[in-house]
């Protein structure tokens, strides 16, 4: 399975999980509220998770370091301030807080199993990959680093 590591771009599985929470939705028992409720409670968590991937996305560029996920051992610099201090990886959790704002949209809670397929995914073959291209360059920084700030919240 290590074909998969660092080859498919965060966004694109977001959005390809995202894509099939919509399609499985049509057999998946669901709740009823409009969907006037459902917009409202769903896009402050949109915009929440939005925020968190942008603030990660800044502060990458505010260190002069790469934001490309698929090439981890070009980073230039241990980014660990900003949100970097609730989060090591604030841009998933970002797209991860997308897909829970979606799923409240389709209402099925059932649909929440594509947040679950998402997290355990990138732990796999994205975050795993990058933390040991990042132990590999930041050692011990990197390391000290780990043990400050969880994975996801």
């Amino acid at each position: 399975m290590g074909v998969l590591e660092n080859r498919i771009p965060p966004p694109l599985v977001a959005t390809l999980i995202g894509i099939l929470m919509g399609v499985s939705v049509r057999y998946l028992p669901g709740f009823e509220l409009t969907l006037g409720w459902r917009l409202a409670i769903a896009l402050p968590i949109l915009l929440l998770g939005l925020g968190v991937c942008l603030a990660g996305v800044l502060s990458f560029h505010r260190a002069s370091t790469t934001v490309n996920p698929l090439r981890p051992e070009k980073a230039s610099a241990l980014v660990d301030g900003g949100i970097y201090q609730c989060t090591r990886n604030p841009m998933y959790l970002g797209f991860a807080t997308a897909l829970v704002a979606w799923s409240l949209v389709l209402a099925s809670p059932l649909t929440l199993l594509g947040v679950v397929v998402f997290v355990m995914y990138m732990n796999r073959f994205q975050i795993a990959p990058e933390e040991r291209a990042l132990m590999t360059l930041f050692g011990e920084d990197f390391s000290r680093y780990c043990s400050r700030v969880r994975r996801w919240l």
